[in-house]
């Protein structure tokens, strides 16, 4: 393939005219491919968008990560009325969550006044305890702070792949932008080649005309074709700035647009560099599996949530059974202080009789789960064949290119036969311009076909949904 766009090159610059190309190239400057790609990656804002959706998910993880943070809780209450105390209360607790529904914690408390409930009453220096609560029943094997750490975690795999998703078509449609660039100067190249020899044509047939070899209305034909020429020419130009222009919308440099001058060109890549490019080199459709593409590794993060989700949803199914045991002393600094002997202890129980709340819930997480398993399988089959889709393209363009080549050679052929016998005299001006026409259009489908293998290629990357870090 790369002998064949090397092929079609040389076919480009013997018929658009080595004269174009070395006038238009001496007074500009090229932009290659790779460059063009480097300024994107480097420096499009929303590349760092992308990368955002990490933070995202970074922060997200703190977040589920602070419910198991240690707490420090202090509640006090005071009343004081007509100069009597009625109570003063302090009840200071540290708290220490883990990963089952398993909770340590430490208490202080004091409290004094005239009216205070019997039940509060500790030693004149406090009370001090220690102690577990727990869950035996819902809570235990799946809770709201397990639930919420296992979801941020999944959420990371997910907005990795939203990144990747996110750069990828970055990156495909800048691709796009670029190869539309290069086709319509290319095309822009073959208007000037050929309005070139039109000129010279009708500068050659007006002469002929003054000397009375050739009949006026052959230089009004001569002239008609040139004047032809030069207003595909100034749309070929038109084309040419507006796809400039678009390709521009992609650079930036250090958050500032940049805008692509006129006296910059670009330049058509080969297939290897296009490939370095995109991440493509030792890539091909059949080795590449679906499994790995961003769509389907952010449904299958998203899956695993709602597996979390749903096991959460079952777990509020069991009856609330709740214990506490806190051993009690009025001394801390001594450890064999704390024994059974002082203690604090309780269990509470709770269960709706009907739980159609919670089957409800449990109703709706498996139905979001099914939905969620249905989109991964619909997405696989549709990522699937439309990389079978873009390989089958690829191979029809490669032949496709194969076939302008050869007929844009023999439209060279016959044109410069038809010339040969126009100088003869066994030929007319007419049969020339169609024959010039033909190759014209054969010259411009060449140019057509070539960009849309180089995008192809485009395609097949995207439909991968390749990233750098797959690329290497």
């Amino acid at each position: 393939m790369k002998n064949l766009l090397v092929v079609v090159a040389i076919v480009f610059v013997s018929t658009l005219g080595t004269r174009g190309q070395e006038n238009t190239n001496s007074v500009s400057e090229v932009l290659s491919f790779e460059e063009y790609l480097g300024y994107v990656k480097q420096h499009h804002p929303l590349l760092k968008q992308a990368n955002l959706q990490l933070s995202f998910g970074e922060a997200n993880l703190l977040e589920a990560r602070g419910g198991f943070d240690p707490k420090i809780e202090v509640d006090y209450g005071r009343k004081q009325f007509k100069s009597v105390e009625y109570y003063d209360l302090l009840n200071a607790t540290f708290k220490i969550p883990t990963w089952y529904g398993v909770e340590f914690k430490a208490n202080f408390e004091e409290n004094t006044g005239q009216y205070l409930n019997p039940s509060l009453q500790v030693p004149e220096g406090g009370l001090y305890s220690a102690g577990v609560s727990f869950s035996l029943a819902q809570g235990l094997l799946m809770n709201e702070r397990m639930a919420m750490l296992k979801k941020a975690r999944f959420y990371i795999h997910q907005t990795k792949a939203q990144r990747d998703l996110m750069v990828n078509d970055l990156i495909f449609e800048a691709s796009k932008a670029y190869l539309e660039w290069v086709e319509a100067y290319n095309e822009q190249v073959i208007y000037v080649d050929f309005t070139t020899n039109a000129q010279l044509r009708f500068q050659g047939v007006k002469r002929s005309v003054e000397e009375g070899d050739k009949a006026a209305i052959d230089a009004t034909e001569a002239k008609i074709t040139l004047q032809t020429r030069k207003l595909n020419l100034e749309a070929a130009k038109l084309k040419t700035k507006k796809a400039a222009l678009k390709a521009s919308n992609f650079l930036w440099v250090n958050d500032v647009p940049v805008e692509i001058n006129e006296d910059i060109v670009p330049i058509l890549p080969n297939d290897a560099i296009l490939s370095s490019s995109l991440y493509l080199e030792g890539i091909s459709s059949e080795s590449q599996s679906s499994v790995n593409h961003p769509k389907i590794r952010s449904i299958d993060a998203k899956v695993k949530g709602l597996e979390v989700e749903r096991s959460l949803k079952r777990n509020k199914l069991l009856p609330k059974l709740d214990f506490q045991y806190n051993f009690l002393s009025p001394e801390a600094e001594q450890l064999n202080t704390f024994n059974t002997e002082n203690y604090k202890a309780g269990a509470s129980f709770s269960m709706p009789l009907f739980l159609r709340k919670e089957r409800g819930a449990v109703k709706l997480a498996n139905l979001k789960l099914q939905d969620a398993n249905f989109e991964r399988s619909a997405t696989g089959v549709s990522l699937q064949n439309k990389i079978k889709a873009v390989a089958i393209e690829i191979e029809s363009l490669q032949q496709q290119n194969e076939l302008i080549y050869e007929i844009v050679v023999d439209y060279q052929t016959m044109l410069a036969a038809e010339e040969r016998k126009f100088e003869l005299g066994e030929s007319s001006l007419f049969l020339i311009n169609s024959r010039e026409q033909k190759l014209i259009e054969a010259t411009l489908k060449a140019n057509t076909l070539q960009i849309k293998f180089l995008d192809a290629h485009a395609n097949l990357f995207n439909a991968m949904g390749v990233s750098e870090e797959l690329g290497q």
